[in-house]
């Protein structure tokens, strides 16, 4: 093989290799995993570890969320901002911690908080890159709820 595409192969693989190892998981300690929950030592929230199964309305999504009983009750849908919380920013496709949020789709997710002087939008998180947008609440969208 070609020393010149030796070199270049080479550094492709470094590069690979540093990118992969810049991504990580939150830090050890950040979540605590147990029978089906997540509880985030930070903001002291526990959180329901898998995707609630199909995608729901806005108004779909908050009665899964009440009526959730994994645990005990109390299972609410999350604000905007506990959602953002738990956005991993090291992370793409998702950006979640994937270890403590095993399954999670790179997708939308319901919060409970809609948008201002409006009754038909309402806010969610897109875990394939991480950022905030709204969209009508009529629209089906991943939940994952919170107490």
């Amino acid at each position: 093989m070609n020393a010149r595409i030796v070199r270049f192969l080479a550094a492709v693989v470094v590069v690979v290799a540093l990118t992969a190892s810049a991504r990580a998981n939150a830090p050890a300690g950040r979540y605590t995993t147990a029978s089906g929950t997540v509880y985030d030592t930070k903001t002291k929230l526990t959180w329901q570890q898998a995707v609630a199964s199909g995608t729901y309305t806005w108004a779909g999504a908050k009665a899964y969320c009440a009526g959730l009983n994994l645990n005990g009750t109390g299972w609410r849908l999350p604000t905007i901002k506990e959602l953002q919380t738990i956005v991993d920013d090291s992370q793409t496709k998702p950006s979640i911690d994937t270890t403590a949020f095993p399954s999670t789709p790179a997708d939308w997710f319901w919060s409970s908080s809609p948008l201002a002087g409006s009754s038909s939008y309402a806010w969610y998180v897109y875990f394939y890159l991480g950022y905030t947008d709204y969209g009508d609440v009529f629209g089906a969208v991943n939940v994952r709820c919170v107490r």
